[in-house]
């Protein structure tokens, strides 16, 4: 089935917004295009194409109440004539140096699991460590309910949240549970299994976001000095739907995070130098890319105050890398402040008054897609600085 709605009267720079949302309108949609003015939904759903566009519709007044200046407001530019405009998704299938599991979830291989590798070790030494008194920390994948309440993460992006749970601890259940799959010959997704029964209400749910954990960290302190800088890796987990089709929007992720917490004009100074050293990078590996003010897909029906503070405020900025044979960008990194959010929800202060925070962001995985991207996987078509230093990092290896 397919049901259309008129997008008249929407800003054309929130349709990428609207169609990221329509995905979640319901599990049986197959297709979203937009033509011209025109939203174009293909499905299977039961309920009927009634409901689908209803609930279209309510998503696309949610993105009309005005363009609140929604403009582009770029900060720099590094742009190149890259040499390699071919889909290099379909090369890396080819070549086996991806493997897909299920869109968004893939096994890397060499040579992009070493290029991942030198990318977080050149983002913690050109940028990381020229942050005065760094700390380095390590976080789990996993992070606790009520520490992601706090983050307001479950109001704002509730359709991005992987809950956890498991069987519950009673002998009948768990044998239950063994007995039915081993009778219907393995894990079926149809099992006839009372998993509401069989399964507590979830305590954990997959971090969907890596400076969460430092917050938590840092729960009921008072901070010495102006404050303090941390750089951490983890695994970050997002469910974005069939989103995932999209290239760089990955199920499950690496990313790499600068985060400072403290007085005000600490973080905000720390904040302006990690753009200077994006700026300085970007040229360095002469990759073509842009950095411009951005918002957060804020998932509510207060969208368009959430994102136009955002933007008006200069909250978040993001570092784009062209994707040639798209014709498209994709946010590779980004630099966010968030004032003093954080410090209240963790009670963290620096004397009486609340901390504030910011964080650089280095999404690893859509570095090196980027990269491949634009220069392929012929080395010898790779800028120059970039090459040499991949080839000196290799030599450190093993």
């Amino acid at each position: 089935m397919e049901c259309t709605i008129s997008l008249e009267g929407l800003s054309t720079s929130q349709y990428g917004q609207l169609k990221y949302a329509c995905a979640f309108v319901d599990e049986t949609i197959t297709g979203i295009d937009i033509d011209g003015d025109i939203l174009r939904i293909t499905h299977s759903s039961p309920l009927g194409n009634a409901v689908i566009e209803e609930r279209a519709k309510r998503l696309a007044e949610r993105f009309s109440k005005g363009d609140f200046g929604f403009k582009e407001n770029i900060l720099f530019e590094h742009r190149v004539d890259v040499p390699h405009h071919e889909d290099i998704i379909a090369e890396l299938v080819e070549k086996k140096i991806i493997k897909v599991l299920e869109p968004g979830m893939f096994i890397f291989r060499e040579p992009f699991s070493s290029l991942m590798r030198f990318m977080d070790d050149s983002f913690v030494a050109k940028i990381a460590r020229r942050f005065e008194g760094l700390k380095e920390e390590h976080y789990p994948a996993v992070i606790h309910a009520d520490t992601l309440n706090k983050t307001n993460h479950f109001t704002s992006f509730p359709e991005h949240i992987h809950f956890l749970t498991h069987l519950r601890e009673d002998l009948d259940v768990i044998e239950g549970f063994s007995q039915t799959i081993r009778e219907i010959g393995g894990w079926k997704q149809d099992a006839p299994l009372d998993l509401n029964a069989s399964m507590p209400k979830p305590k954990f749910t997959m971090n969907p976001s890596t400076c969460y954990h430092c917050y938590e960290g840092l729960q009921d302190e008072v901070l010495e000095g102006d404050g303090i800088t941390v750089t951490a890796i983890s695994k970050c987990h997002r469910f974005e739907s069939r989103n995932h089709t999209d290239f760089g929007r990955l199920l499950d992720f690496s990313m790499r995070e600068i985060i400072f917490v403290g007085k005000p004009d600490y973080v905000k100074e720390n904040r302006l130098k990690a753009i200077e050293y994006l700026k300085e990078l970007a040229a360095e590996w002469d990759v073509d890319s842009w950095m411009e003010i951005a918002n957060d897909p804020f998932f509510t029906n207060d969208f368009q105050v959430k994102a136009s503070f955002q933007r008006n405020q200069e909250m978040k900025y993001e570092l784009r890398l062209s994707v040639p044979y798209l014709d498209k960008s994709i946010a590779a990194s980004s630099v966010n402040f968030h004032s003093n959010t954080f410090g209240n929800a963790f009670n963290i202060k620096f004397g009486k008054r609340s901390a504030v925070t910011g964080c650089v962001g280095f999404g690893i995985e859509r570095w090196v897609f980027a990269f491949l991207a634009q220069y392929g996987l012929d080395e010898t078509r790779w800028p120059a600085a970039f090459r040499e230093q991949y080839a000196d990092w290799q030599k450190k290896q093993f």
